[in-house]
């Protein structure tokens, strides 16, 4: 990704390009491709637009792969459906990892795995021959391999609803603490910085700046390094005007009630991973432009954290979990897909799940990429989630197949999730034949949805003491809404300088919510009521583009 400004002949050039050639044949159900007026003003001020966050720079940049491969059948893996191959595909990753990486390969059949799948190294992939050729086919879960999970907020609740995967990357040493917390029923945090929240030290205090800066100044750039990985961290001040800033300021915020939401409050301070691009004097060019403003009272500086995975995906698979009833609403078991935990640069590419509790889940991950991606099968509580302060990730091409079971009373279906102060997340080219756009509260912002189909019988989820459901700058762009079903496709009544472009028609059902913002929430509403007319058609892809 180039840090080179746009310029607004280019940027205007290629938007009046794309509708022309829209408009010259391409419009759907007869109606003219429109360029609707906030696209125009996104191309003058790209980094900081007040409604439309820039997403352009979501997802990996792939690593050059290390020439080492390695077969699981040489480590004792058989493709005969009965055989337990984890113990021998987990030694070929491991293997991979002290090599300093490589690609291990899984020929095409049916493997059966008894364990967790684990990739904690990093330049290691994960490749089989293909969704539709390899499967792994995984008959426990996650409580009967590690135990079981609670939550740190308390409650009955099974963490396992919304952590760990059966496929799960995360650094080894993380993993490691993760799992020895769990089973001794410290129930952790599950991010950048420990258990507790305490793995990390100062390198350097940052001077103010503005969102959508590249270049900082700080006090001392000599722990800094290029292409090193860094946290940027902001604290919250008593008065919460942080929050208030992800929720674009103003009446609305600063008149919200902030100190009795405990669980949101747990979420602070915001930590974002970032690479060092350039390093001159005491001036510190960034991987991707400031998510945020930095401001004195927040106490912006840049730390260290636990070692990132970097580098490392998984290909060409299906997991398959042995197929249970789904359970009652927060109480998995955790028969889950495939996480990223503590990743940067990390991804997933053309796997299928089925017969999961949750299917592909980002948690504390950043700059991943999901691509062709499918959960299938009996049906999930969180198809996909996006938490615990996850930012800068691509989902593409993914699809949610209709349940192949009726839903068991009491379960919860929720769609692509995101909670948890996660921002500048991107979900592009959705088929949803199921679900909802799930905000589970904890205040998400700069989150964009765009060119997604959904038949929309999903709910979303979340504590009242998470806060609000939406932060600023959410954008859906170009939805498709099968059913007519309102429940958080249109968010010009519900997200605070946010923006719904071409949407059609849709309507209220059960789940009506009010915004958490009083007064002017500065939302933009544009071609509603039509049917994929906006041009450009894709956000995420115009963003690239430019």
């Amino acid at each position: 990704m180039s840090n080179a400004r746009f310029t607004r002949r280019a940027l205007l050039g290629t938007a009046t390009a794309v509708a022309l050639g829209a408009a010259t044949g391409t419009a759907r159900a007869a109606t003219a491709a429109q360029v609707p007026p906030l696209w125009r003003e996104f191309t003058r001020t790209p980094y900081t637009h007040p409604q439309i966050p820039y997403i352009g720079g979501a997802g990996a940049r792939r690593h050059p792969r290390r020439p080492l491969v390695l077969d699981v059948r040489r480590y004792g893996a058989v493709a005969d459906g009965v055989t337990d191959s984890a113990p021998a595909i987990n030694r070929a990753i491991a293997a991979a990892g002290r090599a300093g990486g490589g690609t291990v390969l899984i020929p095409p059949g049916t493997f059966r795995i008894d364990d967790v799948i684990r990739v904690g190294h990093s330049g290691v992939v994960l490749r089989g021959a293909g969704s539709g050729r390899t499967k792994l086919y995984a008959t426990r879960n996650l409580t009967e391999l590690i135990g079981v999970y609670g939550s740190r907020y308390g409650g009955d609740k099974s963490s396992w609803s919304w952590a760990g995967g059966l496929i799960w990357l995360a650094p080894t040493a993380r993993w490691d603490s993760l799992v020895a917390a769990i089973r001794a029923k410290a129930w952790p945090f599950e991010g950048w910085t420990g258990n507790k929240r305490d793995e990390w030290r100062q390198l350097t205090t940052v001077e103010p700046a503005r969102q959508g800066a590249w270049t900082v100044t700080v006090a001392d750039p000599s722990p800094l390094r290029p292409g090193e990985l860094v946290l940027l961290r902001l604290s919250d001040d008593s008065g919460h005007t942080l929050l208030e800033h992800m929720a674009g300021g103003g009446p609305g915020p600063e008149a919200y009630y902030w100190d009795d939401k405990t669980k949101l409050l747990s979420y602070v301070p915001y930590e974002w991973p970032v690479r060092v691009a350039h390093v001159h004097g005491r001036k510190v060019t960034l991987e991707r432009p400031l998510p945020l403003d930095l401001r004195p009272e927040w106490n912006p500086q840049l730390t260290t954290h636990v070692e990132e995975l970097t580098g490392s995906g998984v290909e060409g698979l299906t997991l398959e979990a042995v197929e249970t009833p789904q359970q009652p609403h927060l109480l998995d078991k955790g028969y889950n897909g495939v996480v990223l935990q503590c990743a940067y640069d990390c991804w997933v590419d053309d796997v299928t799940v089925r017969h999961v509790d949750n299917g592909f889940g980002l948690v504390a991950a950043s700059a991943c990429t999901l691509r062709r991606t499918t959960v299938a099968g009996r049906g999930s509580h969180h198809p996909y989630f996006c938490r615990e302060g996850s930012h800068d990730n691509l989902v593409e091409d993914f699809t949610i197949e209709q349940r192949t079971v009726p839903a068991p009373a009491n379960t919860q279906l929720h769609g692509i999730n995101v909670e948890g102060l996660s921002s500048y997340n991107v979900w592009s080219r959705g088929d949803m034949r199921m679900g909802t756009f799930d905000s589970h509260r904890g205040l998400p912002f700069a989150n964009v949805r765009t060119d997604i189909t959904v038949n929309n019988d999903g709910r979303h989820g979340g504590d009242a003491n998470a806060g609000p459901l939406f932060g600023a700058r959410f954008t859906h762009w170009n939805i498709r809404v099968t059913n007519g079903r309102a429940g958080l496709m249109k968010l010009d009544q519900l997200a605070p300088y946010s923006a719904t472009v071409g949407l059609n028609t849709v309507t209220e059902f059960d789940q009506i919510d009010v915004p958490d913002f009083t007064g002017d929430l500065h939302t933009r509403l544009e071609l509603y009521g039509t049917t994929d007319v906006v041009r450009p058609r894709n956000l995420y892809e115009a963003q690239q583009r430019l």
